[in-house]
């Protein structure tokens, strides 16, 4: 391979793969929820987010947050949720707190929040999520 031609095709695939270049990456922490989802509002919660507030999903990435599911599950005739992600940012008390104030946040959640039935655990604390503890993770 010609030296100009092998150093255009270093170039693009360090642009393409930013984890390539000296920056080292942040440490990825990774998160995981549970929670209830009201029968009656079952249908209504998963076509929200069939279809989802484009500026919401922007704002979720804008507070490195990468690799976000929720999953749907019924366990003895209850339905429940889990949600994962991977957090890529330095702060994540300050991230939470910026979408936390993001207009089109508030108004999504003000949709979400009324499906879902927090566990006896977030309820005590205010929450609809509850803390999951990761047992094993393999990279």
């Amino acid at each position: 391979m010609k030296p100009l031609v092998a150093l255009l095709l270093a170039g693009t695939l360090l642009s393409a793969f930013p984890s390539c270049t000296s920056t080292p990456p942040s440490k990825v922490q990774r998160f995981g929820w549970v929670t209830g989802l009201r029968p009656e509002k079952a249908a209504y919660y998963k076509d929200l987010h069939a279809h989802p507030t484009p500026a919401v999903n922007k704002m979720i990435k804008d507070c490195n947050i990468r690799n976000f599911s929720i999953y749907a599950r019924e366990i003895g005739g209850k339905e429940y949720l889990f949600a994962y992600l991977e957090y890529t940012g330095r702060d994540f008390a300050a991230d939470m707190k910026k979408m936390a104030a993001d207009p089109a946040t508030i108004a999504w959640w003000k949709k979400t929040d009324p499906c879902q039935s927090p566990l006896p655990d977030a309820r005590a604390k205010g929450k609809i999520w509850s803390d999951a503890v990761e047992v094993y993770h393999l990279d």
